[in-house]
């Protein structure tokens, strides 16, 4: 499969859709997937003035059933000293899409049902907010295969959950739902199966419609709030409030508070 058809992207009514489309294989991750969504993320950052929102979903009923378990299997059939430099290539590039994703100045909507499994975790945790299907079924599951995680799931998961849970999804393994996923903050929302379509709809053009650069500049800040000290935040704070603060949406909402009104943002 190319890595166009591996990685489907859609952009409508300023909200861009990626599309993992690997359905007979439950999204696995594998290299055309790979080069597909950084072709995409290519795309998306070249006309990021045109979109408000991105949503990563995939396809034939399931989010991502983690890394295609063939590859490694290749992999372990070759000589140590051959096997390494490659998957240490692909997952160069795999860490490559977490760090692109985490940092686009949009915000990102995971769409979750099926399985969100290995990297598919790691995913999820890069997008800035996740709503699941009532269904889905979570499962770091590294520790299965002998391995430890990757994409960032180690540095995303102990500041989502805390260092308990982590280790003990980590360690184990273990299979949850998304109830589970929701009540430790995995995830934002829990829908009916028949409600996801519409609920992911609602919440991108929700977003679309918002301050897009006051968004942008706040989703950096939270990005990079677990890492600074206070005083350094405060500072980031305070620039970030003065940029928005001579922008014509900040204009725009400032009058439309005061006039009672909805807030009609700039789209660009």
């Amino acid at each position: 499969m190319s890595s166009e058809d591996a990685v489907l992207l859609n952009i409508e009514n300023a909200i861009a859709t990626v599309t993992l489309n690997r359905p007979d294989r439950m999204n696995a991750l594998d290299q055309a997937m790979v080069a597909g969504m950084l072709t995409a993320l290519d795309r998306i950052e070249a006309d990021i003035d045109q979109i408000g929102a991105v949503i990563v979903q995939g396809s034939g009923g399931t989010f991502m059933a983690g890394g295609d378990v063939k590859f490694f299997y290749q992999m372990s059939q070759k000589p140590a000293e051959q096997a390494r430099p490659e998957i240490e290539k692909m997952i160069g590039k795999v860490h490559h899409i977490i760090e692109r994703l985490t940092a686009l100045p949009r915000p990102v909507i995971a769409r979750l049902d099926g399985a969100v499994a290995g990297f598919g975790i790691s995913l999820m945790n890069a997008c800035d907010l996740a709503i699941a299907a009532e269904e889905t079924v979570f499962t770091l599951a590294y520790c299965h295969i002998g391995t430890s995680p990757d994409g960032g799931s180690t540095h995303s998961l102990v500041r989502l959950i805390g260092m308990k849970k982590a280790k003990e999804i980590a360690f184990l393994g273990d299979r949850f739902g998304a109830d589970e996923a929701q009540d430790c903050g995995l995830i934002n929302k829990v829908v009916p199966a028949a409600q996801l379509d519409q609920a992911i709809s609602e919440l991108a053009l929700r977003l679309t419609h918002g301050p897009r650069d006051a968004i942008a500049r706040t989703k950096a800040l939270l990005n990079a709030a677990p890492e600074n000290r206070l005083a350094t935040q405060l500072a980031s704070e305070a620039k970030a409030f003065a940029d928005c603060a001579v922008s014509d949406d900040f204009r725009e909402g400032v009058a439309a508070f005061v006039e009672k009104r909805r807030p009609q943002f700039r789209k660009s």
